[in-house]
């Protein structure tokens, strides 16, 4: 060979080397500072709004609960903790006392694994420990008076609840072994822990009566993550006994909230397709039972939290059109009143919940903020008027572009999303662009500030358009778009995504034919969908999707999510579930796709995972399946999370580029 030729193949290479490794240690970078946030996990300012705590991720492992003065905000906090020595431990799940002078949390300092109740009178010693139990406790609460402590238990539980996380081994007989939460309560001098809610029943969330004598409950018979689709509403006695059911509600229903007075109780009620992912409208009944009302029927909007302000008035958090708004609600009049909206996120630290702890003497509330530009902190004041207190984030810059809201009409609908930029946006380039499809689907895509499981925003930094639709079947547009793709999944929301793009590519510099689709849960659904029905994607990636809806019915860990949104069981109408199942149209593809999921993902199985790319193997469409080890379907090992983040940068790279 020519030796001026080798020369120059050699400089070449050893350039394409040297860029690739200036590619990925950016990357790598980009993904260091994700795991570098000080992540907040909950804040509640005291009752009387003279102080503020929050549970924070701490350097060295594990979190800590930290507290501060309102009047000094600025102030070095002071932590609150179960141990003296500081060891790495898990300390969350605060509680305000009524009169404010104790803070009660649960930790595993004395176990590791194992939380135990605790209560701290704010002093600088250990905490009291109320608790010696073996299960899992959850969502510590006060009585009215002070004197008692509530919590959810379930004895004996051999894992965290929540579909989220890895199932439990099967082997052997399968037998149908439930481990049931039950509300518990414990004396706050101290005690045996009393369970109060019958044994043969899963209790989801609760509230005090304003009396202190009984307790509302959202509880179903049966496995708690499946059945909390079921759930109704019932009161029981601070003293244990039978329940009494006050309401079956057609749909799903959360937060439940007494009047002060004691006459009403108020809860969110509507579609939802996940535990914890809170959107519907409110609704009102009398606290000894009766008919539910609607109070708010037509809202375009999906409340998410509520609290009682008065007897008259409700204070509501709620996602609508992308954004975040607090609102009141006149509950007589059915008029609500909007207090303050934004491009961001604003919560108390619970995932799916957009809400403030808000304090009973002067309206003062503590929340958590972030955005795609701004990295999570927390801030106080009144509700749209709030102060940054803490900047545990300040040096974290956005690796990404900015941010837009974009709306387009698709059928009868007006649709909105966002659009995350390339870093270093040049007009007068054109760009590929990712279409991430958001998982539920009852679910609000939000600006928040990215999180390294399925971290798609770091596309954005390596010089993508990504795209975050918020089809049909979304929070944010109120009930009937919620409820627009029942029996219809898949079909009108793939339509809403497809004219958004077509929206983008007519504005913007970004290159038709180098346009990627990705999602989790269901967004991995809709990107095995997609690919089935149109070659517009040149690549996929589908995260713990569903291939074949009428397989899948039998394999989840949640199936009774299913009934409202195909309207009955596979067994009883398996064409509904058979016209939207990817496999059976899995002859059409030709988009190569990598697909990715958790070994042991009750949610969304792996056997959904390897039955769609089995297919593509056979038909011998260019695919990739990747199972990690010992997770569910929320992936948490970091190694794991920063593989799926470069196995999906390199193939969209592989593939768009």
């Amino acid at each position: 060979m020519n030796t001026a030729i080798m020369t120059c193949l050699l400089v070449a290479l050893e350039c394409t080397v040297a860029f690739a490794q200036t590619e990925k240690s950016v990357l790598d970078a980009s993904i260091d500072s994700l795991y570098s946030v000080r992540g907040f996990e909950q804040v509640a300012i005291s009752p009387n709004g003279t102080q503020v705590a929050w549970v924070q991720r701490l350097d060295g492992g594990g979190s800590g609960i930290f507290l501060t003065a309102t009047s000094a905000p600025a102030a070095p906090a002071r932590r609150i903790t179960a141990s003296a020595e500081h060891q790495p431990h898990e300390d969350g799940h605060i509680a305000w006392s009524p009169d404010s002078k104790h803070l009660a949390f649960l930790s595993d300092s004395a176990n590791a694994g194992q939380l135990e109740l605790y209560v701290s009178d704010l002093n600088e010693v250990p905490a009291r420990q109320l608790t010696h139990v073996q299960g899992y406790l959850d969502a510590p609460d006060w009585s009215p008076d002070g004197n008692t402590l509530s919590v959810l238990f379930t004895e004996n539980a051999p894992r965290a609840a929540g579909p989220l996380m890895p199932m439990t081994p099967e082997t052997g007989v399968i037998a149908a072994k439930v481990y049931e939460q039950r509300l518990a309560t414990v004396d706050f001098e101290g005690g045996e822990l009393r369970n109060i809610s019958p044994a043969d029943m899963y209790v989801y969330e609760y509230d005090w009566s304003p009396d202190g004598k009984k307790f509302v409950i959202t509880s179903a018979p049966g496995a708690g993550d499946a059945n909390w689709y079921l759930a109704q509403l019932y009161i029981v006695s601070a003293s244990g006994g039978k329940m009494k059911a006050i309401y079956k509600p057609p749909l799903q229903i959360a937060v439940p909230r007494w009047s002060p007075d004691a006459q009403n109780i108020a809860f969110i009620g509507g579609l939802m397709s996940d535990e914890g992912s809170v959107g519907g409208d409110i609704y009102l009944i009398p606290s000894g039972g009766g008919q539910a009302q609607d109070i708010t029927p037509a809202i375009k909007a999906s409340p998410s939290w509520l609290r009682w302000a008065s007897n008259e008035r409700l204070l509501f958090g709620e996602i609508i059109d992308g954004q975040i708004g607090f609102s009141t609600l006149d509950v007589a009049r059915g008029t609500s009143t909007r207090l303050w909206t934004g491009a961001e996120v604003v919560s108390t630290g619970l995932w799916g919940v957009y809400a403030a702890s808000v304090s009973n003497r002067d309206n003062n509330s503590a929340v958590v903020r972030q955005s795609f530009e701004r990295p999570p902190e927390l801030w106080l004041g009144p509700i749209g008027s709030w102060q940054q207190i803490t900047h545990l984030n300040g040096r974290l810059k956005p690796s990404w572009g900015g941010a837009r809201s974009i709306h387009w009409t698709s059928d009868r609908f007006q649709v909105q999303g966002w659009l995350l930029y390339p870093n270093n946006y040049d007009p007068k380039q054109r760009y590929p662009m990712v279409v991430c499809v958001h998982g539920g689907p009852a679910v609000g895509e939000v600006p928040y500030w990215p999180e390294p499981f399925f971290n798609t925003a770091l596309l954005a930094a390596q010089g993508y358009f990504v795209f975050y639709p918020n089809p049909r079947g979304s929070y944010g547009e109120g009930e009937e778009f919620t409820g627009a793709n029942v029996k219809d999944f898949g079909y009108g929301d793939l339509r809403d995504i497809l004219a958004g793009i077509d929206k983008i590519v007519s504005e913007l510099p970004v290159d038709n034919n180098r346009i990627g689709i990705t999602g989790w849960s269901y967004g991995g659904f809709m990107t095995m969908w997609a690919v089935t029905q149109t070659n517009r994607f040149r690549a996929a990636v589908a995260g713990a999707g569903l291939s074949n809806w009428q397989s899948y019915y039998g394999e989840n860990d949640i199936d009774e999510w299913m009934i409202p949104y195909f309207g009955a069981s596979v067994y009883q109408d398996p064409s509904v579930y058979a016209k939207s199942s990817p496999i059976n149209f899995i002859t059409r593809v030709k988009t190569p796709t990598l697909v990715l999921v958790g070994e042991r993902d009750g949610e969304c199985p792996p056997a959904q995972s390897r039955e769609f790319w089995h297919a593509l193997k056979t038909l011998g469409v260019d695919t990739e399946l990747v199972i990690y080890g010992n997770e569910g379907h929320y992936i948490g090992q970091p190694e794991h999370q920063r593989d799926i983040i470069h196995r999906t940068l390199g193939w969209f790279d592989a593939h768009l580029k």
